[in-house]
């Protein structure tokens, strides 16, 4: 099968739920086997028991815990082809830079920035000495643009920046780093947010080209394809999979978006 997956190691961090969960599924759907990664170790069993995937229990902003997980995935597991950078910390509230809670700000960059980066580095070290190796980041599109997230904003731009900075360090090595950007995505995190009214479900899909949100499959599916030898040629891109939020908003300037023509 062209860019299979079968009998692989894949990683993922933040497996527990959400998009880390999804990727996790549909990994080991394609026939990886799948190591999740995740501080809610409780979480992650639920999730290995559907899968039958392995479970380490890893705060991935710490380097002692990533650079033990590491060794121990590859000492007892086995090599690791595939990983997915993806556990991070939402900032749900929006709010002005001068009353964000500091705690808040460090917590996001410790999980967020360094996370991502202690995961590309204690697994990518092991993939750049064997030659091979293809990683995915999840950042999001709130790393693209101005938005009044000011410690998540910037957070997500750091990782599409590390992104390509790790792609052309380990490109001769052939490791490949790529990111995944997501819209809006019904996760529970969001889900949480909406049942208890602090977010509002039809601004985020008005204002996305495809009038919806995104779920948390679409985005397994890009970062499976960015896994697998059907993307072998590329790498230090950034996908966003945001139902078009990004081409939406320069076109309240004029009316808003066209209705829709279909019959």
């Amino acid at each position: 099968m062209t860019g299979s997956l079968v009998g692989r190691i894949a990683v993922v961090t933040g497996a527990a739920s959400g998009i880390g969960r999804a990727c996790a599924e549909l990994l080991a759907q394609r026939g990886a086997r799948v190591v999740l990664v995740d501080r809610d170790v409780e979480g992650a069993n639920r999730v290995a028991r559907i899968i039958g995937g392995d479970v380490r229990q890893a705060d991935v902003g710490l380097k002692s815990e990533m650079t033990a997980v590491a060794a121990s995935i590859e000492s007892k597991i086995g090599p690791v082809d595939f990983v997915v950078a993806n556990a991070g910390i939402i900032q749900n509230e929006p709010c002005s830079p001068e009353r964000i809670d500091v705690n808040l700000f460090d917590s996001i960059m410790a999980v967020d920035v360094r996370g991502v980066f202690l995961t590309c580095t204690e697994f990518g070290g092991y993939m750049a000495k064997r030659g091979k190796g293809s990683i995915v980041n999840i950042a999001s599109v709130a790393g693209m643009r101005s938005v009044p997230l000011h410690a998540y904003g910037p957070a997500k731009a750091a990782v599409i920046q590390l992104t390509q900075t790790l792609a052309a360090e380990w490109g001769r090595s052939g490791v490949r780093v790529n990111a995944v950007s997501p819209g809006y995505v019904l996760t529970p995190v969001i889900e949480a947010a909406i049942a208890s009214g602090r977010r509002d479900p039809k601004t985020m899909e008005q204002n996305s080209a495809l009038g919806r949100m995104v779920m948390p499959a679409e985005i397994a599916r890009a970062v499976a394809f960015l896994l697998s030898d059907d993307a072998s040629a590329i790498t230090g891109i950034n996908l966003p999979v945001d139902n078009g939020w990004l081409v939406t908003s320069s076109w309240h300037t004029y009316g808003g978006l066209r209705s829709s023509r279909a019959e």
